[in-house]
Parts: structure tokens; sequence; C-alpha cells
């Protein structure tokens, strides 16, 4: 045992370098001549941590399984990478002493020292089901009505979101936020009630007026909505908040309400249509195939609860002129970190990437070590990215999108990479003209390789179910 243990450390270390760092996450000062990199293993000895010598690239020849890189065949372009910051994870943040509240979103969003820059959020339009209790900003009274949404107010996103999301865009300023609906006020809908029930066609004009209305109000707070999804989950009415909307339903109420909505009020918040999961892409295709709703819609958005990530490329395919974007995927707590770690990043950061996407987001930011806030009937074992207690503890979350997050600034392009020997990888050119690879080893043993870039080659050994960020 003790020698099996000698060598899972040994292994670990060697993954990326000869000696650890106590989280050192700066970005590097490379030369043309090597890569810095930063390493997470499954059993927790190294956790996002910048290995301490860089690897230099050379002429040398071997046998090993290649990566190679090509920086001249493009893709998309980078949105960024984050989490939902849900009201629940807004009021456990806020609630934090001013000094460490401070410190966790300079670490969350800064791009400098320690921070990961987390550089896109998803926040809910309402109530989701991880917030406290379920609301919209226009409830009213059962039996009334108001159609030109005269009572609309977010009052109760300004004791927590509000002063949040000001704090957050102070340190990052270019963040993107996605806003997200999971129902409509309720006197709007089929069956009145916050879980299930349909958006009743008549209210079509007045729903679009208070998305206008929900946009304006941040604006007003210095909060930019860079977009929104029309509907959470729009296929999923057992959630608590939740709102059934079918595909035609979807592209009906884009064409005749909130597209000419959007375009009379001068809103260029981007509409994305969809929202949930991998295996319905002929949901999107059925809105982007209506010539009348196409005009309208920036892209499609994805889950990954049912459904394969390469679903992604087909909807692409489809339409290549709109974008794809994946904007939810929960870890279930406990949770399992080796086993989580491999699956998220190889999934999702490198498969929803390497199918489209120009964004990954995980699920809810922070939570409680019970799993909470979350609405009677909501998510009950959504594990944060963090847990908050009142101390912070760092999750498989955290470091997943903090291997893509730190290094991989918006506007990055992701550029060709193949797939070797359970490598799993995708690579990106930044802004700044520095390329970054994120490897994924998928196999039950260690595994040296070569990274081909320029005709130059270094050759780093990963540990089983490791995670690697080279930067050159």
């Amino acid at each position: 045992m003790k020698k099996y243990l000698i060598y899972v450390l040994t292994v670990a270390l060697a993954a990326c370098s000869t000696k650890k760092t106590a989280n050192t996450n700066t970005t590097p000062a490379v030369s043309a001549r090597g890569a810095a990199f930063w390493l997470t293993t499954g059993n927790k000895s190294a956790l996002l941590e910048k290995q301490a010598a860089a690897l230099n690239f050379g002429t040398a020849e071997n046998s090993l399984p290649t990566i190679e890189v090509n920086e001249t065949q493009k893709f998309q372009t980078i949105d960024g990478f984050g989490y939902t910051l849900t009201g629940g994870s807004a009021g456990l943040i806020n609630a934090m002493e001013a000094p460490a509240k401070e410190a966790l979103l300079k670490e969350l969003f800064s791009t400098q020292k320690n921070g990961i820059g987390v550089s896109y959020l998803r926040i809910s339009i309402g109530a989701s089901d991880l917030s406290s209790e379920t609301f919209t900003y226009n409830e009213l009274p059962s039996g009334q009505t108001d159609i030109n949404q005269d009572k609309f107010s977010i009052n109760k996103e300004l004791t927590d979101l509000v002063p949040i999301l000001k704090q957050i865009v102070a340190i990052n300023p270019s963040i993107k936020i996605l806003g997200s609906p999971w129902t409509a006020p309720t006197w709007m809908k089929t069956n009145n009630s916050f879980k299930g029930g349909s958006l009743k066609p008549e209210y079509y004009s007045s729903y679009a007026h208070y998305l206008v209305k929900y946009i304006n109000a941040m604006k007003a707070q210095g909060i930019v909505i860079d977009a929104i999804t029309i509907q959470n989950e729009p296929l999923h009415p057992g959630n608590v908040p939740s709102m059934y909307m079918e595909a035609n339903d979807q592209a009906i109420f884009i064409k005749t309400a909130l597209g000419p909505v959007f375009k009379s009020a001068g809103i260029k918040t981007k509409i994305i249509v969809y929202d949930h999961n991998a295996d319905r892409p002929d949901y999107p295709i059925t809105i982007l195939d209506d010539a009348a709703a196409k005009p309208y819609v920036d892209g499609s958005a994805f889950h990954l609860y049912a459904g394969k990530i390469s679903a992604l490329s087909k909807v692409h395919d489809a339409h290549p002129d709109k974008n794809v974007y994946f904007t939810e995927q929960w870890v279930g707590g406990p949770g399992k970190f080796d086993e989580d770690l491999k699956w998220h990043v190889s999934t999702l950061i490198i498969g929803a990437t390497r199918n489209w996407s120009r964004n990954v987001l995980e699920w809810n930011l922070a939570a409680d070590p019970l799993y909470g806030p979350h609405t009677v009937g909501g998510c009950v074992t959504c594990l944060g990215a963090i847990t908050v207690s009142p101390a912070v503890t760092r999750n498989v979350a955290y470091y997943v999108i903090g291997h893509a997050s730190k290094f991989v600034a918006p506007g990055s392009v992701r550029i060709a990479s193949n797939i070797t020997s359970g490598l799993e990888n995708v690579a990106f050119l930044t802004p700044e003209g520095k390329k970054v690879l994120i490897v994924v080893n998928e196999n039950e043993k260690p595994q040296q390789f070569n990274i081909r870039s320029n005709g130059k080659t270094i050759s780093p050994t990963l540990a089983a179910g490791a995670v690697c960020t080279f930067v050159w």
C-alpha cells in the first residue's frame, strides 16, 4: 500500500512537472520556446496548480502519440466560460463578510493574480428552482391581469442579485450575462401556477414587453443583459418554477411578439432558443427552419441531461449562420471528484466547444452544505461550484471551469487539434496570440505524448484522469 501511494504521488507530480506551487494561478509569461501548464488530478494532489518548470519545444523525434495543434484551421469564436449565478448563490455570497466577499469575487471574476477569470454568467429572470422562493416580476392576486406591465418591478432582485452583479461588473466590466426565465407570471399561464402550464397566446405581446422591461430595468442598474433564452427547459414542466413551450409555439412567440417588440423598442439583446437537452436537436431546428422567426434568433442553447454533445454540431450544420451555446450542466452532490472532473472537462469544456459552442456554463455557482437554497420542489442535490458555510470550499465545477476561463479569454478562437490515444483535447488561439491546449487523459494509466505546434514538439506525461492546460 505504501509503495502504491508513493507511485500515485509520483505520477501526479510527473503529470506536468516536478514541483507544485500553492495554487499559483497567474497568467504566464511564456517564451516562444516553452509552454507553461496547470494541472488538476483526480486525487486532488494538484488543483489548478501551475507547475514549476516550463516545457521547452524541440525537434526530437519519437513514436509517442501526438496531438497536432494547427492554428491555421479556425472554428468559432469563444464568448466565455462560467456558471449560473442563481438567486440562492447570490444570497449566500452577499451574506458573507465584506472582506471575504470581495476576495471571493475577485478570485472568481478577475483575470489578475489569483483570479480564474470567469467571463460568462447566466442568471434567472425571476425565480429559478435554486431561489429560496418562487416569484416573477409581476405576480398579481387571482383574477387580475396587467397587460401593459404597469406593475412590473425587479425590487426582489435589489437585495442580493443586483448588488452582487454590480460588484462583478466592477471587477470584469466586459462579462457577458445571459438571462433565462423559468416561468412567465402565473396570470399569463394556462394553469395559473408556478409549476408547468403554458403561456397563453393572448399574452404573447404582454410577455414580450415584460422581457423588454426586464432588460431595461437591469440596464438602469448598470447591468447589461447580453442575451436571453426564451424559456429554461421548455420540455420539462415538472420543475418548480417551470413552463411548457413546444417548438412551434416558441417560433410563433418569436415571430409575432418577441422579435418585433424587441425591434421596435431598440433592444439589442440576443434571442437564443431552446435551452434544453441535446436529445432534441429538432426543437431548435424547427424554429430556425421558420423563415419568419429565424431572422430574430441569434442561436440555440443546450443542456446535457439527455442526448449526446454531438447534437450541437447537428444544429450548427443545419444552420451554420446561427450560433450554438452550452448553458447548463449540474454536478449531483456529493459527487465523485475524479469521475466528475474527467467527465465534465472531456464532455463539456472539450466536447461542447469541439461541437461549435461559444461558451460552457456549469450550473449553480454557490450552494450551502445542504445544497440550498432551493424552492419547494426544486433541486435538492445540486452541488455548487463553491460551498459557502460561511467558509468557502471549492468543488469540482470550480476547477472544471477554471481550466478554461483562466486561459481562454473572450474573443479567443478554437483551432484544430486531433484526438489520439484517449487524450481528449481542445485548442484555442487567444486574442494575444497565445495558444491554449486543454487535455484530459481518459486512460486508466499515465500517458506520455507529444504536443506538436509549428513543427516543434514537447512530450509531457499526464496521470490517469488528470486535466492539464498548456499555454505557449
